[in-house]
């Protein structure tokens, strides 16, 4: 398996291959474990795109009523924009992803896996292509907050907007060493 598709697998599934999964496919009870779990995910990224798409919207359509923190100006508005976009997209796929989640049985999963390739990654990117829009919207909207932060004329919003990026960063960094730690010992495991 190639490391995309390893890496696709950790993503969707918590596990670098297919293996775990099979297994699960073998009962019904595992099954509805399976898809209750991924359907629970899928309706948590909906609720994050609409949060994100509302929250966007707003500032896409409304002017900054003060002065000091202008998120108007054209990189910012690109930005939100971008991220709104982006926002609409993951609820559009995340839906569309759990309507055939529920709609989904155990023969037909287990026999869309065997025939493998274009097949197994389609089933994968099911689940990953809202996490991947929703998190994306999320980055356009924070760089834009950030952006009109360190734009503003007021050095208490600059600092805070300063506070904030090395939150963010510490953050970011912190979830991606534990997503890498994660991965690296679900693959010595194996």
């Amino acid at each position: 398996m190639s490391l995309l598709m390893r890496v696709l697998c950790f993503c969707a599934l918590g596990r670098p291959d297919l293996e775990d999964h099979w297994k699960s496919l073998q009962s019904e009870k595992a099954f509805e474990i399976v898809r209750t779990r991924v359907s629970s995910i899928l309706d948590n990224i909906v609720t994050t795109a609409g949060v994100l798409l509302a929250t966007s919207g707003v500032f896409v359509t409304t002017g900054s009523p003060v002065t000091y923190f202008d998120y108007s100006s054209p990189v910012s508005y690109f930005l939100l924009l971008v991220s709104f976009m982006l926002a609409m997209i993951a609820v559009l796929t995340s839906g569309s992803s759990m309507l055939r989640w529920i709609h989904t049985d155990r023969q037909q999963t287990q026999e869309q896996l065997k025939l493998g390739g274009y097949f197994v990654a389609s089933y994968l990117l099911s689940i990953v292509t809202p996490m991947f829009f929703v998190v994306w919207s999320l980055h356009f909207f924070v760089f834009a907050m950030l952006i009109a932060g360190f734009c503003s004329q007021s050095p208490v919003f600059r600092a805070l907007t300063t506070l904030w990026l090395v939150t963010y960063v510490a953050n970011i960094g912190t979830i991606s060493i534990e997503f890498m730690r994660k991965y690296v010992t679900s693959l010595k495991s194996r």
